[in-house]
């Protein structure tokens, strides 16, 4: 608002000096003298001040216009992170769930469904799991809480994963939480 209110301003008075210009050549009160001549230029000059001014506001308006789309998309696409962020214990909780034995098939069927539901959920809202099969340990996406010193395997060759990382809209949003082989 302040830019366009900005641009007026200019254009009225840009307007305005065309106008006394104007006016002044058709009365025939401007020569060629030496003082209108400098008249003339300190006005010609003060335009083209102002027409600097005013395309400068004009690109500092359409860079502000983008910055402010981009950071509106951005905070539109990231919203539902931390709400996918606090149902990731839930999630761990079912997968846990479905890892311990049960008796009653139904159940155990039920909770299925129910953690494949939640899953899916997760998933359209831009959820996507660190893939578990990357045998080497990688600092920007895994995290070792455990690390074991042993010759059976190659040096930070992921062992075991204790909790599974995750991806929001392809940012990192857990890293995986890993046992991983040291050799020393």
């Amino acid at each position: 608002m302040q830019a366009d209110n900005d641009n007026n301003a200019v254009a009225a008075e840009d307007a305005q000096h065309e106008r006394i210009i104007d006016s002044a050549e058709q009365a025939g009160t401007l020569s060629n003298s030496g003082s209108d001549a400098a008249e003339r230029e300190r006005l010609a000059k003060e335009k083209a001040e102002y027409q600097d001014l005013l395309q400068r506001r004009q690109a500092e308006f359409e860079n502000y216009r983008r910055r402010s789309e981009r950071e509106r998309g951005e905070l539109l696409e990231f919203a539902a992170m931390d709400t996918v962020k606090a149902l990731l214990p839930v999630l761990d909780d079912f997968e846990r769930a479905l890892k311990a034995d049960c008796e009653d098939k139904e159940y155990s069927r039920g909770m299925e469904l129910i953690y494949q539901r939640l899953y899916e959920a997760l998933k359209k809202l831009g959820l996507e799991p660190i893939a578990s099969d990357v045998p080497v340990f990688n600092p920007h996406i895994h995290h070792a809480v455990e690390m074991v010193d042993t010759k059976d395997h190659p040096d930070e060759t992921i062992l075991e994963e204790y909790q599974r990382g995750y991806y929001f809209k392809g940012r990192l949003l857990r890293p995986a939480m890993v046992k991983v082989a040291v050799n020393r």
